[in-house]
């Protein structure tokens, strides 16, 4: 692999502000040690990773996060420990418009990756902590960088049956942080969450404006308060296994509650992309890229 001239490199464009899901940036792994961070600051054309994915490199060349589908990750780890080295920020040119041809990009596209050798841990470690508290945090990282950080996504499932266990568990298999509440243990059993002794919200379950909620019920009587609770948040997501029918039915009774109308239009309808899904695996990943959809940053 070529270590390239950090010299003879274009400078990359700045990125005053972005908005980036906190998945995206390895700020435990910045704070573990002495280690470069390395962030996509411009992008032309198609690119695997988004506008502010960051990468945390060490001097011994270990790294976490990505930049890339794995183009042009070792040379940057190559440049990241040369700035450990000497101190001084690397601004790198990969793909369209650089200057140099052995790294392509298969896409087709330029990525702007800026390397900045030891970063500014205090504020690291204050946006860590904010968003452990799952709130957003800013990471000014010099004066050209900014970035807006969200918690992750979290995924919030209610409900009993196959259904609600089937997305739980492949909620929590794709890395999501989720949580399943079901009146029954073998429905919840092994995945984390906890039992649903009624029709009631648990206090103990918090949702901010990165949580996604979810109902799996046959029996569509438990679902009024719990929607009430939902609906009454910011959850970026709210939505309830049933028909057609029993959505309209949810939305009336709802409305009987004293559910404001503008909070009814919240419920996803239909619940998933895939609509008459038959199957508890077909229904949970209609659901859940629902979801994603709707959580998408930018």
């Amino acid at each position: 692999m070529t270590r390239h001239d950090p010299d003879l490199i274009q400078p990359g464009r700045k990125l005053p502000r972005t908005t980036i899901c906190e998945s995206d940036v390895p700020l435990a792994a910045a704070l573990a040690g002495d280690s470069a961070l390395a962030i996509i600051t411009g992008v032309d054309g198609p690119s695997y990773r988004p506008l502010g994915a960051a990468m945390a490199i060490d001097a011994q060349g270990r790294c976490t996060g990505s930049l890339s589908s794995g183009c042009i990750e070792r040379d940057v780890v190559l440049h990241a420990q040369a700035a450990l080295a000497d101190g001084q920020t690397r601004r790198l040119r990969y793909g369209a418009g650089s200057p140099f041809m052995d790294l392509a990009l298969p896409c087709g596209g330029g990525l702007d990756v800026l390397v900045l050798p030891r970063p500014d841990r205090a504020a690291i470690a204050t946006a860590a902590d904010a968003l452990a508290r799952r709130r957003p945090a800013t990471l000014m990282l010099d004066a050209a960088l900014t970035l807006e950080i969200q918690p992750e996504l979290r995924v919030l499932v209610f409900g009993k049956g196959p259904e609600a266990r089937c997305f739980a568990a492949l909620a929590a298999a794709a890395g999501y942080a989720t949580q399943i509440h079901s009146p029954e243990e073998e429905t919840r059993a092994g995945l984390p969450g906890g039992p649903l002794p009624g029709p009631r919200w648990p206090k103990e379950v918090q949702i901010d404006a990165r949580s996604a909620v979810t109902l799996f019920f046959h029996d569509h009587d438990w679902e009024p308060p719990l929607l009430a609770h939902a609906l009454a948040s910011d959850a970026l997501y709210i939505g309830a296994q049933g028909s057609l029918r029993a959505h309209r039915s949810r939305c009336a009774e709802l409305a009987r509650l004293g559910v404001a109308q503008a909070q009814i239009d919240r419920l996803a309808s239909p619940f998933g992309l895939v609509t008459s899904a038959r199957d508890p695996r077909m229904l949970a990943a209609s659901v859940l890229a629902q979801v994603l959809e709707r959580a998408r940053l930018g």
